[in-house]
């Protein structure tokens, strides 16, 4: 299974830090927040990642390089010619993904979830992806998304939220057209039609949106 690294944000709401580096470039415990999920993911059996950039794109590859140092084969989606949103980046990278359902994570987060288990959630032409999600955070307390029989749903009761971790299905992008297209609403039709599955992580899990969630990090990885 390939995965793709989500990367091409401004992080808008960590500057000054990312003013002269991508949120994912920044450090924590000694490495960036994304040489953490590359070694996790290489050390659940996922060698293949691709990492779209946009902001300040060119270090990465810079810093990351091909991925020998990490035992992993890295290629880059480059949308620096113009922000493409979550969905509109996957649709470009679409090609260097392959056709079978690959693996999504947000590259602004930290989490001890065992990627390995995603390997368990089989998609077909029914369900076209499989989220993971995480109690709410004080960031977002009303949640996103409802769970009932292992499919998602948008009913009134208890919400859990998005943690940025899922396992896709290809053709739920094919159709798509090369353009700025948020992921959002392409979930919510697949959930009306009880395309998405589903499963709760109760574990370590930090989106780090904020200079601040980025020093609780920190302090949560020094003690």
């Amino acid at each position: 299974m390939k995965a793709i690294i989500l990367s091409a944000g401004r992080g808008e709401r960590m500057q000054p830090l990312t003013n002269s580096t991508p949120k994912p470039l920044l450090e924590v415990d000694s490495k960036s927040l994304i040489e953490h999920t590359i070694e996790a993911l290489v050390n659940a059996g996922i060698i293949n990642i691709v990492i779209n950039y946009a902001h300040l794109g060119e270090q990465f590859p810079s810093k990351l390089g091909d991925g020998s140092r990490y035992n992993a084969t890295i290629e880059y989606s480059n949308e620096q010619d113009g922000r493409l949103e979550t969905a509109g980046g996957i649709v470009k990278a679409l090609p260097l993904l392959g056709d079978a359902p690959f693996l999504v994570v947000n590259g602004d987060i930290w989490t001890d979830y065992p990627f390995r288990e995603l390997e368990k959630a089989k998609l077909n032409s029914k369900i076209l992806c499989h989220l993971v999600l995480v109690n709410n955070p004080e960031h977002n307390p009303k949640g996103d998304f409802s769970l009932a029989s292992g499919l998602l749903s948008q009913a009134e009761q208890k919400k859990f939220t998005y943690s940025g971790i899922g396992i896709y299905h290809p053709s739920l992008f094919t159709n798509l057209k090369l353009e700025p297209k948020p992921l959002k609403p392409i979930l919510l039709t697949a959930i009306a039609a009880q395309q998405v599955s589903g499963e709760v992580y109760s574990g370590q899990w930090f989106d780090i949106g904020t200079v601040e969630r980025l020093n609780a990090l920190s302090n949560h990885l020094n003690v």
